[in-house]
């Protein structure tokens, strides 16, 4: 029997970065990972992990309302199980480290390839 797809929810405030991110995975690149939800903020991105309960979060440091670390912090605490890869911008790299102290499971820094972002999401599907 074949395992159900993990869950994946995409939080950035780049309209730009969260379409690649879909066209990524919906593109068949990731067999495995299917998207349920799209987040602009920390806040909005709680809001809808409460309602979707994803298996995978991408999750961008730097937004308005409500930051990647502290809506890291959040998610984490409610749903403990959520593996979190943090795709930033942030040449800063105390941040990154911050992001997987929290618990994080991996990191990949803009600007990205499709191959740095496929092997960095298939790492953390497999838990490494």
């Amino acid at each position: 029997m074949k395992a159900a797809p993990m869950r994946l929810l995409v939080v950035d405030d780049s309209n730009m970065i969260r379409s690649r991110i879909l066209r990524l995975v919906q593109g068949g690149g990731l067999a495995g990972l299917s998207v349920v939800a799209v987040a602009r903020n920390g806040a909005e991105a709680l809001r809808v992990a409460r309602a979707t309960r994803p298996d995978l979060v991408t999750m961008d440091l730097t937004m308005p309302e409500m930051d990647g670390v502290e809506c890291l912090a959040e998610m984490l605490r409610m749903l403990p199980r959520t593996r979190i890869l943090v795709v930033s911008a942030l040449s800063d790299k105390s941040t990154a480290i911050q992001a997987l102290r929290l618990g994080a499971r991996g990191f990949v820094a803009k600007p990205f390839s499709d191959d740095e972002l496929k092997l960095a999401l298939l790492d953390v599907m497999e838990g490494k």
